[in-house]
C-alpha cells in the first residue's frame, strides 16, 4: 500500500535566495537565481522565498522575470517585506506596496516579536508595535494575498516578555495570518527550550493558523531545534539549501528533509522526490560558485564513502552494515575510499567498480604499492583517475598512447619584470617523435600546451580535456626549499571529471607527473 500520501505534511519554506544570499562570498545574479528557483522547484518544495522587492534593482528584475519565466510546478512563489513603519499608514508604505507589485500569490513580512526590539530599534510603544503587525496582515489578505508572518527574534523575545511576544502572535492570528514562523535569530536557543515554547504556542493558537519554525545555526543546533519544532507541534520549517545564510547558516533543508522523512514519518517532498536531493544541492552549489562541504549529511560526497578495509570487509557481506540508509534515497551513492589502511576487500570492491580483473597476486601488489606510495607523499583519497591507473597496471594493462622522451621548460624574466615560461616536449606517438615548443602562463600551462601540440593531430579527443583546477602542498616544511611537493591536478571532458597526482621534490616534476596521468586518463575514458 501507498503510504506517502497518508504522512502528515510538514511544508518545506526554502530561503536560499533572500536569507541564503547573505553569506559572505556568495553572490548570484537574476539569472542565477531563476536557475536556483527552478531546481528548488524541480525538488518540490512547497515554497519558494524569492527575495525582498523593491529593497534593490536586482530583486525588483527577479521578481518581474519570474512572473513570466518560471513555470512552477510544486512551489509558490513568496515575496518578503516587513510591516508598516511605526506610526505609519500601510495604504502610503512602500515596502507593503512592493509586496503587492511583485505579484506572488503569497508574502512572508518579518514582524517584531521581541519587546526589547521594539522600544530600542523601533523607538515605539509596544501597543504600536502590535498595530504594526495587525494593520499589516490586514491589508494583505484585504488585497487578496496569503500572509506568512516571520516573528523575529521570538524565541528571545518570549523568554524577556513572553506577554507581549503572544500578543504579536494574537494580532497576526486575528487579521488572518495563515503561518506564525517563530525564528531563532540570534540562533542561541537550543532544542529543549524551541520545544518548550513551541508547545506554549502551539496550546495558544490551536488550529487558527500553521506553525512554523525559522532557526539559525549560532549553536550548531538549527537542524536539531527544527526538528524539536515539528515533535512540538510546527508543520513548516523554513531553510536554506546547503544551510547557506549569514554568519554560521541556516537550518539546512538537505539535512532536515530527509531526516522529518526517513527517520520522523513525515512528508516533505512529493512522492518520488527525495532522490533528487543530492543532484538538486550539487546544483546549487555549482551556481552559486560554493562548494558543497563532502562530508555534508546526505548529499555530501563522503557522507557514504568508506576508508576502513574492516567497514568494507561487513559493507560487502552486509550493505546496511555500516550504513544509516540506502544512500539512492537521496540519490548519492556508496563510495569505497582506497588509501594505505585498504584491506583485500577495499581493493576487490572498487576492482568491481572499475570492471577489473585482478587475482590475488594484482591485489597484494596494489596493497603494497599504495602503502609505499602513501609513505612518500601521494593520497590517493583525492586522486581517484592516478588511482585507477595503479590498479590497471597492476591488472597488467600498458598505457601505450604515447611516449614523452624529453621535456625542458625554461623561464626568464624580460627587462620589464614581466616572466615568461617556454617547454619544449618531445614525444614518441607509435614510432614517430614529434618535438614542440609553447609558451603558457606558468611551468604547467606551457607544459600542458607543447604536449597538445604533439597529440592533438592524432588524438583529437584531448580537444575536450581541459585543466580546472592545480592544487600544490608542501608536505616537509623543515626541509624548505628542497621539500617534497604534492600536487593534485583537476580535469574534465564536459562528460566526467577526475584527479590526478603527482609527488616529487621538484615541483615541476610532481606537476609534469599528474599531468601526464590526467591526458592518459582522459584518452583511456574518451569513449566511454
Amino acid at each position: 500500500m501507498n503510504t506517502q500520501h497518508t504522512k502528515e505534511l510538514v511544508e518545506a519554506f526554502d530561503t536560499t535566495l533572500r536569507d541564503g544570499m547573505q553569506v559572505e562570498g556568495v553572490s548570484a545574479t537574476v539569472e542565477d537565481k531563476l536557475r536556483i528557483a527552478e531546481q528548488l522547484d524541480y525538488l518540490g518544495v512547497q515554497f519558494i522565498e524569492g527575495g525582498w522587492p523593491g529593497a534593490n534593482p536586482k530583486d525588483i528584475e527577479f521578481f518581474a522575470r519570474a512572473a513570466t519565466e518560471l513555470k512552477l510546478k510544486h512551489s509558490t512563489l513568496v515575496a518578503f517585506g516587513s510591516t508598516r513603519r511605526p506610526k505609519g499608514k500601510v495604504d502610503d508604505d512602500a515596502t507593503l506596496r512592493n509586496l503587492l507589485e511583485a505579484n506572488t500569490s503569497a508574502v512572508c513580512i518579518v514582524a517584531k516579536s521581541w519587546d526589547y526590539h521594539v522600544t530600542e530599534a523601533l523607538q515605539t510603544t509596544l501597543d504600536e508595535g502590535e498595530l504594526m503587525v495587525a494593520d499589516s496582515v490586514e491589508f494583505l489578505t484585504g488585497n487578496g494575498r496569503q500572509v506568512m508572518v516571520d516573528l523575529e527574534h521570538f524565541f528571545d523575545g518570549y523568554k524577556n516578555n513572553p506577554e507581549f511576544a503572544m500578543r504579536v502572535v494574537g494580532a497576526a492570528v486575528m487579521k488572518g495570518a495563515t503561518h506564525l514562523v517563530m525564528c531563532d535569530t540570534n540562533g542561541g536557543s537550543l532544542p529543549h527550550e524551541i520545544a518548550e515554547i513551541v508547545a506554549k504556542v502551539k496550546a495558544f493558537v490551536g488550529n487558527d493558523a500553521t506553525l512554523g519554525i525559522h532557526c539559525h545555526d549560532d549553536t550548531g543546533c538549527a537542524v536539531a531545534n527544527s526538528m524539536a519544532a515539528v515533535m512540538a507541534g510546527v508543520r513548516h520549517v523554513q531553510g536554506t539549501l546547503n544551510g547557506l545564510g549569514e554568519r554560521t547558516g541556516n537550518t539546512n533543508l538537505t539535512t532536515v528533509i530527509p531526516n522529518l522523512e526517513l527517520k520522523m514519518g513525515f512528508r516533505c517532498l512529493p512522492e518520488g522526490n527525495l532522490d533528487r536531493l543530492t543532484a538538486v544541492s550539487n546544483h546549487v552549489a555549482e551556481v552559486l560558485n560554493r562548494p558543497l562541504n563532502p562530508q555534508a549529511p546526505y548529499v555530501g560526497s563522503s557522507a557514504f564513502a568508506h576508508k576502513a578495509g574492516l567497514h568494507v570487509s561487513a559493507i560487502k557481506r552486509a550493505k546496511d552494515a555500516y550504513e544509516h540508509i540506502d544512500p539512492v534515497v537521496v540519490g548519492n551513492g556508496t563510495r569505497f575510499v582506497v588509501s594505505e589502511m585498504a584491506g583485500r576487500a577495499t581493493i576487490e570492491v572498487k576492482a568491481e567498480e572499475l570492471g577489473l580483473k585482478m587475482d590475488g597476486a594484482a591485489i597484494g601488489s596494489v596493497i603494497e604499492d599504495l602503502k609505499r606510495l602513501e609513505h612518500e607523499g601521494y593520497h590517493f583519497e583525492a586522486a581517484d583517475a592516478s588511482l585507477e591507473l595503479l590498479m590497471r597496471r597492476a591488472s597488467g594493462w600498458k598505457h601505450d598512447a604515447f611516449h614523452v622522451e624529453t621535456m625542458r621548460v625554461i623561464t626568464d624574466e624580460a627587462e620589464n619584470g614581466e616572466f615568461t615560461t617556454e617547454a619544449t616536449v618531445k614525444v614518441r606517438v607509435g614510432d614517430k617523435s614529434f618535438v614542440h615548443t609553447a609558451e603558457g602562463n606558468g611551468p604547467v600551462n606551457a607544459i600542458d600546451a607543447a604536449l597538445r601540440a604533439s597529440l592533438l593531430p592524432h588524438y583529437p579527443e584531448l580537444a575536450k580535456v581541459h585543466l580546472v583546477d592545480y592544487k600544490v602542498r608542501i608536505l616537509d616544511g623543515a626541509t624548505a626549499t628542497g621539500a617534497i611537493t604534492r600536487v593534485l591536478l583537476d580535469a574534465t571532458n564536459g562528460d566526467r571529471s577526475w584527479t590526478t597526482i603527482g609527488v616529487s621534490a621538484n615541483i615541476i616534476e610532481a606537476s609534469w607527473n599528474a599531468l601526464e596521468e590526467s591526458l592518459i586518463y582522459g584518452l583511456l575514458h574518451a569513449s566511454a
